[in-house]
């Protein structure tokens, strides 16, 4: 068996929580009379994660029932308000995707997106969502061939990296998050054995941060040479394919390149 070694890389995925504001009639509106029961099912407004883009500043919409409004907050880091847009709607139809851009009045990282949409009888749905990246410095975290045991040299490598993890926690107190560390190797050395491997590195790292104090939720999962970084043919030796990767998400994350959700397992 070829010698091996693992690097963790350090990442925050985009996260999207979503929490439902109940249907009630548009602020400023006439109330909707009172003598006939209403009959009809609430008003619902769905955004699906894939389909916000925080880079080209929009992101997708169905309602469940014909719109004539829809406005967009979006709130920096720093808490400030870094764009604030409505958009009247002529003709919009249930069911029908809805794109709605905002333009943000710098490139502040975004913490927090507020959506409401609302009917032609003046009842809305407000829908907030927390998309949060940012990316970690660490250094490279190397295991002995074959071996899950975090070697005392390695582990002032960590120390800086649970600093730095601790840092944007604190700065962020107000998102739930959980720490999710996925373990990945090269596509040197039989398939079944990497997925092992993999994912007995990121179970060790996993307890290291529990035992080093680490309070929020802690799961890991291996994905042996499921989900390359670099691209590679069978049998080669790409050392950034070898890492660990530490994920701030407030839910659960899925890697685009094995079409699966993982099964995470979690830490006590």
């Amino acid at each position: 068996m070829r010698a091996r070694s693992s690097f963790i890389s350090v990442v925050v995925t985009a996260c999207l929580a979503q929490a439902a504001l109940a249907d009630e009639p548009r602020p400023g509106a006439a109330a909707p009379p009172t003598s006939a029961p209403r009959t009809r099912p609430p008003l619902e407004v769905v955004i699906e994660k894939s389909k916000v883009d925080l880079n080209e500043h929009h992101l997708e919409l169905k309602a469940s029932r014909d719109l004539a409004k829809v406005t967009i907050r979006v709130i920096g880091e720093s808490g400030g308000v870094i764009a604030d847009d409505a958009r009247e709607l002529a003709s919009y139809r249930a069911g029908i995707p809805l794109v709605v851009a905002w333009r943000p009045s710098s490139d502040e990282p975004v913490v927090r997106i507020e959506v409401f949409a609302y009917d032609m009888d003046g009842y809305y749905k407000g829908v907030a969502i927390t998309p949060w990246s940012v990316s970690v410095p660490h250094e490279e975290v190397n295991f002995k061939t074959d071996s899950a045991q975090i070697e005392e040299s390695e582990k002032p490598k960590l120390e800086a990296s649970f600093a730095k993890v601790s840092e944007a926690l604190a700065k962020h107190q107000e998102i739930r998050v959980s720490l999710f560390i996925a373990g990945h190797t090269d596509t040197v050395g039989d398939a079944s054995y990497n997925v092992r491997l993999s994912r007995q590195r990121a179970q060790a790292i996993a307890k290291w941060f529990r035992q080093r104090g680490l309070k929020i939720p802690i799961a890991y999962e291996g994905f042996g040479e499921s989900a390359l970084l670099v691209k590679t043919a069978d049998e080669v030796d790409e050392p950034r394919n070898r890492r660990v990767d530490y994920i701030l998400s407030v839910e659960e994350p899925a890697f685009k390149s094995t079409g699966v959700r993982p099964s995470w397992n979690r830490v006590p």
